[in-house]
């Protein structure tokens, strides 16, 4: 059954506690206080059965001008609006403020209820709807209906329940897919129990047990029991009004503001990009660094505007627009926000968040424009396209585009599919995707580096694989660089073998200085077999460095035409292939051979035979049993 959230609005001591409890039965001023002054100062909230057995609740926001920040933490996440106006005053200030806040909400589904209607006669009354006729005539409930009651009597009652009952049939139910996101709107203890927090589940869903995200503290705490219209339930969906009682954190580490969320899901940020709306009716205007206060969802901060193409934003008008916060708050793209003027405190305006996460803009910066404005208006294709090749982050998952666009992970899942099919993305790894301009530029780095290492170092067969990770793409495990590469390899852009990696053309080829060396090399070896030369010795004979001598040598060990023992101790391969023909013919005849006799077989000293059998052993030539080999 669809969840539906239903907010009275209008100006103080219009009815509207009055109207919710003639609807309800419920009396939402719940404190001492507002029962003395007979005004609401804080949220209520009511459950409301409609007449076909729809579940809806309702919040009541106050009225009061000083209350004002307490009536925007309830209307962020309401479906349906009940507009409120007392019959015996028509249109007043605070039902201005907060019909400004609906528009700015973009709640579009709304009901004016004229309010006292026992208090006026009909002549009056019908003045009174001609007024707000005239009012409504440009706002978003426009087609809005006008609907006269009195709670007192009971007149109009049953056909507002009529009326609400078809609109609600008109609200776009809210996803329970994707991530849970609560804002927190009253914290309080029972006993017995602990810490209990309401709020209007914007999005996703919780169950009792699951461990959830204090926001922006980033704790996670535990969901004990659960309660949705005054009764327990294991599961609570987007669009409900929830009390949460939670395990493991005290009355004082949570207030209004806060944001119980699917863990790792948000980042807290002091910056949000934004497309900024200035009311029409404002009498302000916006300058750049303008101070204001910055309301979503339940949370109200301070914080500065920096006009990213102009220097003063008049009524009317909308701009985009970096807010700088004081402190951190957790958004998500597309939320609707308000701004009020710091002092005197007045709603002048709101918008959408475009960026959640935002980084420093430069002002009138023509890139910065253009990569707000696809955010902002861009087809979901080309929102993910854009993320893909120009953020900072490289390797994106469903997931971490569903936070970046604001969209749930069902909805990114084709869009993907068909960047994939229009050759725009990669899959490199199961479900982590990387643009195609991302993989080109990777290439065009592993290239030039791998060029400038062919040059320098033209006898080794290519640059070690984990040092080209570490060196240049340390944002990516070792598994993701592989895949990578293989991508690269099956584009025929490079070579990725035996832990290295170079272009696709290149073979080791040497001068005619690394010739010489190379033959000298390969001659000494020959020549003594089991007796090699030192490598200080030949490197003296040549006269060349250590680095060139070192190059020679690991060409003929890639090449396969030496092989390196333990220490400093180098074979050729005839040494190695004579020797395992020599010990051959032993074991034709001999069970075990011990290192003595391999020695005098070899016709070496110890100081070879040793390696070499150890070498033998390695390859499984030889085996080992104490201080004898055997034939493997």
């Amino acid at each position: 059954m669809k969840k539906i959230i239903i907010g009275t609005a209008g100006h103080i001591d219009h009815g509207k506690t009055t109207l919710v409890r003639a609807l309800t039965g419920y009396d939402t001023d719940r404190l001492k206080e507002e029962k003395q002054r007979g005004i609401s100062i804080e949220l209520g909230f009511a459950p409301f059965t409609l007449p076909g057995g729809q579940k809806a609740a309702i919040v009541d926001m106050p009225g009061h001008e000083r209350f004002i920040r307490h009536m925007l933490a309830g209307a962020f996440g309401i479906d349906l609006v009940l507009l409120t106006i007392a019959a015996d005053e028509g249109i007043m200030p605070q039902t201005k403020e907060h019909m400004n806040i609906i528009e700015l909400l973009g709640v579009d589904k709304g009901i004016v209820v004229v309010t006292k209607k026992d208090l006026v006669d009909e002549e009056w009354l019908m003045m009174v709807e001609d007024e707000i006729e005239v009012y409504l005539k440009k706002s978003i409930l426009a087609a809005a209906p006008i609907i006269a009651v009195s709670a007192a009597t009971g007149e109009g009652i049953e056909e507002l329940k009529t009326q609400i009952e078809l609109l609600s049939a008109l609200v776009q139910e809210k996803t329970s897919s994707g991530y849970a996101r609560l804002p927190i709107d009253r914290v309080f203890t029972v006993s017995g129990f602990g810490t209990v927090v309401t709020g209007t589940l914007w999005s996703g869903q919780i169950s009792v047990g699951e461990t959830v995200e204090l926001m922006p503290l980033k704790k996670q705490v535990k969901i004990r029991t659960i309660q949705v219209h005054n009764e327990k339930t294991n599961v609570a969906f987007a669009g409900q009004r929830v009390a949460v009682n939670l395990q493991g954190i005290e009355l004082n580490e949570i207030k209004r503001g806060y944001l119980l969320a699917t863990p790792g899901s948000f980042t807290p940020s002091f910056r949000v990009d934004t497309k900024l709306r200035l009311l029409y009716g404002s009498n302000r205007t916006i300058r750049n660094w303008t101070r204001i206060r910055f309301h979503l969802g339940t949370d109200e901060v301070l914080g500065r505007i920096v006009l990213l193409d102009r220097d003063e934003l008049i009524p009317g008008e909308e701009a985009f627009a970096q807010i700088i916060l004081e402190k951190q708050i957790v958004a998500h793209k597309g939320d609707p926000f308000v701004i009020r003027y710091y002092s005197p405190v007045t709603t002048i305006g709101g918008g959408t968040i475009i960026e959640p996460n935002a980084s420093k803009q430069k002002r009138f910066k023509e890139e910065v424009l253009e990569e707000l404005t696809i955010k902002e208006e861009g087809s979901l294709y080309e929102m993910l396209l854009h993320e893909m090749e120009y953020s900072g982050q490289d390797i994106f998952t469903i997931d971490d585009l569903a936070r970046k666009t604001g969209n749930i992970p069902g909805q990114i899942i084709e869009e993907i599919q068909q960047l994939i099919e229009d050759e725009q993305i990669v899959d490199v790894k199961q479900g982590q995707y990387i643009s195609q301009a991302k993989i080109k530029n990777i290439n065009e780095v592993i290239n030039n580096t791998l060029q400038e290492y062919h040059d320098k170092y033209p006898l080794r067969v290519g640059y070690p694989k984990e040092e080209m990770r570490s060196k240049f793409f340390s944002q990516f495990s070792g598994k993701v660089f592989n895949a990578i590469l293989k991508y690269l390899e099956e584009q025929d852009c490079l070579v990725s073998k035996n832990n290295e990696i170079s272009l696709i053309k290149h073979i080791p080829t040497p001068g005619e200085k690394e010739k010489r060396a190379i033959n000298h090399i390969v001659d000494n070896l020959n020549r003594q077999l089991f007796n090699p030369p030192g490598i200080e010795e030949m490197k003296s004979d040549l006269a060349i460095s250590d680095t060139e001598m070192s190059e020679a040598l690991v060409y003929l060990i890639n090449q396969g035409q030496v092989i390196r023992l333990d220490g400093e101790n180098y074979f050729s391969k005839v040494a190695i292939e004579e020797g395992k023909k020599i010990l051959g013919e032993y074991f034709k005849e001999e069970q075990q051979l011990s290192l003595a006799t391999a020695r005098d077989l070899l016709k070496t000293s110890r100081k070879y035979a040793l390696p070499l059998v150890e070498y033998y052993d390695k390859i499984h030539f030889t085996r080992r049993i104490g201080d004898m080999r055997t034939r493997a």
